[in-house]
């Protein structure tokens, strides 16, 4: 049975220091420590960032789902900009803005994004290490 965490934030640029905060506790409180919270916190920053900034939605609430399921935990950061989706793109060098998606993509053991009712979900899935799993009463 997955374990899963879930906060909402509001979706406001100075919020994403929080959703990164939220994420660091949870994985803390899940045993889950060292690169693979780094990992998971640089992430979830970067797509809640995307969520916040590219949205169009005003007045709006990020929720951000953390699922541990199997040998995998997935990171979900849902916005109500239901039709904007993600693309990866291109940029310079010394571009200040622009490369998330692919961090995301180097640092997570796949990613992508859906469309559901009324938002978009982009998530991204980590490689638990091997050993106990987080249990499933939390």
């Amino acid at each position: 049975m997955p374990t899963t965490k879930t906060f909402l934030i509001p979706q406001r640029r100075q919020h994403v220091s929080t959703a990164r905060q939220n994420v660091r506790e949870a994985l803390a409180g899940w045993g889950i420590a060292d690169e693979l919270t780094d990992d998971v916190v640089l992430s979830a920053g970067e797509l809640v960032a995307n969520a916040v900034t590219h949205g169009r939605v005003s007045h709006a609430q990020v929720r951000v789902t953390l699922t541990v399921q199997g040998p995998y935990l997935f990171l979900e950061v849902h916005d109500p900009d239901r039709d904007r989706l993600p693309k990866p793109r291109a940029c310079d060098p010394d571009a200040e803005s622009g490369r998330g998606l692919a961090l995301v993509g180097r640092l997570a053991h796949g990613w992508g994004h859906a469309q559901q009712r009324f938002t978009k979900c982009v998530w991204a899935r980590f490689l638990l290490p091997e050993g106990p799993r987080v249990p499933a009463d939390l």
